[in-house]
């Protein structure tokens, strides 16, 4: 790897876990949790942050690695309810559960709303302080798997509404070897390509979906008065990053479909980091050894333009890219045809690229550019409605 993004990496992963403040469950999986860090006396209600870990939806990659910067934030003024959720099984399926073999095979992909939810209704239950490491996941070995594809991507793609046409391509010539160590990972985390799928359907999209409908009432119920959770940012990096994007494009899916909502959710905006924000272009670019092609399974054709932010756009929603700009793991080219598609679409997002910064800097507190992503956070947080 090159010798900035080793440092890069090693400068991130540094950091020890930080332990939240309360957490809260949103359903009954072991992995829907959410953890809250908090600003110490705010002079008033701080506006809320709802941030999503990277980690190519992959299940070794949890939510803790991404716990410095959610304390980085709160320590800036802003509440953060750090998510977790379900994340792809093991090459064997040792990760799956009953619900995802009779989920995510077979079926209609637009089931009804109320008849598609598998998240039960959250038990909130304050644990102040838990152990860093928590119960969701494996502490510190999350982070994202890497890259694999270069090259560009076709970033004049015109954007489509969700009955889009077929995904073009497969990926491009450029992958890695099979089993080659994805470079985006702790040390000491021998992640190989294979050996882990992204994602899980529909349960990945589910978690995504119940987190942000529910974190509101999981305010009131921990009695966190000093959150205010009719301020709401969305923020994510890498695979985090699409689900930010995703979670606010909601309403542009189609009435039938399982996460539509009837009408915008009500945000502040998204920044999303590093986003895997268009899936086709991030296929082509073969991102993360081909995690899309795992995310969405074996009937890809059909759900990708469920699953595609760029593909259900214009949203309506304030919308902010960063993106580091020497980035070799979710390439600059994902986050340009996002953008080229915005402003297809009538909605241009905010793009703000960073010079000579990769992928981790972004959620790195020790970083200008993770100071950078706070105060595109707070500048959105403190707009008008």
């Amino acid at each position: 790897m090159p010798l900035d993004a080793a440092a890069e990496e090693a400068s991130l992963f540094g950091h020890a876990p930080v332990a939240p403040d309360a957490s809260a469950a949103y359903g009954e999986h072991p992995d829907q949790v959410v953890d809250f860090h908090l600003p110490r006396d705010p002079a008033a209600p701080a506006p809320l942050v709802v941030l999503f870990h990277g980690g190519a939806w992959r299940a070794p990659y949890d939510r803790h690695h991404l716990s410095p910067l959610a304390a980085h934030l709160a320590h800036r003024g802003l509440a953060v309810a750090l998510a977790e959720y379900r994340r792809g099984a093991g090459a064997g399926g040792e990760a799956a559960d009953a619900s995802t073999s009779a989920a995510g095979r077979g079926g209609t992909e637009t089931p009804s709303a109320g008849a598609a939810e598998t998240a039960q209704e959250p038990q909130a239950t304050a644990r102040r302080g838990p152990a860093p490491g928590g119960e969701a996941g494996v502490g510190r070995d999350a982070a994202h798997a890497r890259g694999a594809g270069r090259g560009d991507a076709d970033a004049s793609r015109a954007a489509q509404g969700p009955q889009a046409a077929e995904p073009r391509g497969g990926g491009g010539p450029h992958a890695s070897p099979a089993g080659e160590p994805h470079r985006e990972h702790p040390p000491g985390a021998q992640h190989l390509a294979g050996r882990h799928l992204a994602g899980r359907w529909p349960e990945t999209f589910d978690d995504i979906a119940a987190v942000v409908d529910r974190v509101p009432r999981l305010v009131r119920e921990l009695g966190l008065g000093g959150v205010d959770a009719g301020r709401i940012v969305l923020a994510g990096h890498s695979a985090g990053g699409h689900a930010a994007l995703w979670a606010a494009a909601r309403h542009r899916l189609p009435p039938g479909a399982r996460w539509h909502l009837p009408a915008p959710p009500p945000l502040r905006g998204v920044v999303a980091l590093a986003p895997i924000a268009d899936l086709t272009a991030a296929r082509a670019l073969r991102v993360c050894s081909d995690a899309v092609d795992e995310l969405l399974g074996d009937r890809l054709a059909a759900r990708l333009p469920y699953a595609d932010p760029a593909a259900l756009l214009p949203t309506g929603v304030p919308t902010v890219l960063v993106q580091g700009g020497t980035d070799v793991d979710v390439p600059p080219q994902v986050a340009d045809s996002f953008a080229a598609a915005g402003a297809v679409a009538g909605q241009p997002p905010r793009v703000v690229r960073i010079a000579a910064v990769g992928h981790f800097p972004l959620i790195d507190p020790a970083t200008a550019a993770a100071r950078t992503v706070a105060d595109e956070i707070a500048r959105l947080a403190e707009q008008d409605a």
